[in-house]
C-alpha cells in the first residue's frame, strides 16, 4: 500500500515521504496512529497545503523531546526486587517496571520509549538502558537494581 508519512517513523522515512508498505502495517498501526494516511493525489495536494504546519508540529515534539532528554540523561533510577542469594532475580525489571519508576520521579515516559537491547534485566546491580523519547533523541539512564531478601 502506498502511503504519505506525517511524521518520521525509525526505518521508514521522514516527513511527507511516500513509501510502500505492508497492506496490515499500514491499515493497523501507520494509520489509526495518524503517522500516515494513504498516498491518493487528494491526500498528496491536502498534505502539500499542511506541510508547513505538520512540520511545525513535529518541531515542537522534537523540541519537547530534546528537553526531556537532556533531564534525563545520566540519571539514577532504584529499583528493588526479590533476588536470590547468587543476586538473580526471581522475577525480571521489564521496560514497565523502568517507565513507571521513572513516571514516579516526574518524567513523562511511557514503556516504548524505554529500550532494553539484551532483554529484561535480570540480575542485580547497575544497567545502562536507553530511552528515546522522540526517534531523533536517545539518552542514556542508569538503572540500579536492588535485591531483596526472597
Amino acid at each position: 500500500m502506498q502511503i504519505i508519512l506525517l511524521e518520521k517513523v525509525v526505518n521508514l522515512g521522514g516527513l511527507g515521504d511516500v513509501v510502500k508498505v505492508k497492506d496490515g502495517y499500514a491499515r493497523n498501526f501507520l494509520i489509526p496512529e495518524g503517522k500516515a494516511r494513504r498516498a491518493t493525489a487528494n491526500a498528496i495536494e491536502e498534505f502539500k497545503a499542511r506541510r508547513i504546519e505538520l512540520e511545525k508540529v513535529q518541531a515542537e515534539k522534537l523540541a519537547t523531546a530534546q528537553a526531556l532528554g537532556e533531564k534525563l540523561n545520566g540519571s539514577v533510577i532504584d529499583i528493588s526486587q526479590k533476588a536470590g542469594v547468587d543476586g538473580r532475580l526471581f522475577g525480571s525489571v521489564t521496560t514497565f517496571d523502568i517507565a513507571d519508576a521513572l513516571a514516579r520521579k516526574g518524567h513523562a515516559i511511557v514503556k516504548a520509549m524505554v529500550r532494553l537491547p539484551a532483554g529484561p534485566l535480570k540480575t542485580v546491580g547497575e544497567h545502562a538502558i536507553e530511552v528515546a523519547p522522540h526517534t531523533d533523541v536517545v539518552t542514556t539512564v542508569t538503572v540500579r537494581v536492588i535485591g531483596e531478601a526472597a
